[in-house]
């Protein structure tokens, strides 16, 4: 089974698309290491026709990116300070649905894979396959197709045998979570105060005292320690 296959889109086609009339297909490439961008730019800017329009370092530079250039395709790492790649994908889907995302990453888990899915995002390959997969999982997702390594659709479609039609689907700890939650997540574990979280996100103090009780509660952690473990193991921040 190839991972490209997995699932196949039916919608038609649109500016972004390998089979469409425009000139150009624009690519955001979203990492925090220079050298993994110059790396990826390097693989999508050899393809005729694909320019890499923006980079950016962190989630929240990407979703203000996507605005300003509206990619067709947005190449994006998972781990990366002050808003992640799953935070990202989540938010530029809602906004920019017909953007397309596609996941690289080091990390591979059952439940990463499902995340992915659940963002929005049509692709996932690792970064150690970038070389064989990259071009070919943009090609894929331009032409509204999706594209997971094999080893990520095997899992997948295991999971969809596995399920009962009439089984209720099972809520993570991560989905208990609000958008705004998830965002404190990845501050706390970054080692910043409740006072250092009201400052970036805007909000008063208390406000942000309360999602972090909030979060200890709905996740049943009971310290800052907890909450870094519990970020490193879902691949908020990098350990």
């Amino acid at each position: 089974m190839q991972g490209q296959d997995l699932l196949q889109s039916k919608s038609e086609t649109s500016p972004g698309s390998v089979g469409s009339l425009i000139d150009t297909l624009k690519i955001l490439i979203v990492d925090d290491h220079d050298i993994i961008r110059r790396g990826l730019k390097g693989l999508l800017t050899a393809k005729q026709g694909w320019e890499v329009c923006a980079e950016a370092k962190t989630g929240r530079e990407a979703i203000t990116l996507v605005e300003q250039f509206q990619p067709h395709i947005v190449v994006m790492d998972i781990s990366m300070p002050d808003l992640n790649g799953l935070e990202a994908a989540r938010r530029i889907h809602k906004s920019f649905p017909k953007t397309g995302i596609l996941i690289l990453t080091m990390h591979f888990s059952d439940q990463l894979v499902r995340d992915v899915v659940e963002s929005g995002a049509r692709g996932y390959i690792l970064k150690s396959d970038a070389d064989r997969d990259l071009v070919a999982a943009v090609e894929a997702i331009a032409s509204h197709r999706t594209f997971f390594t094999t080893r990520a659709s095997e899992m997948l479609l295991d999971d969809f045998s596995r399920q009962p039609s009439s089984a209720e689907p099972k809520v993570s700890p991560r989905d208990r979570l609000t958008s705004r939650e998830r965002e404190v997540v990845q501050l706390l574990a970054e080692g910043k105060s409740s006072k250092e979280v009201a400052v970036a996100l805007g909000i008063s103090v208390k406000t942000a005292e309360t999602h972090r009780a909030n979060i200890m509660r709905k996740l049943e952690l009971h310290s800052v320690s907890e909450v870094v473990r519990y970020a490193i193991k879902n691949q908020i921040i990098e350990a």
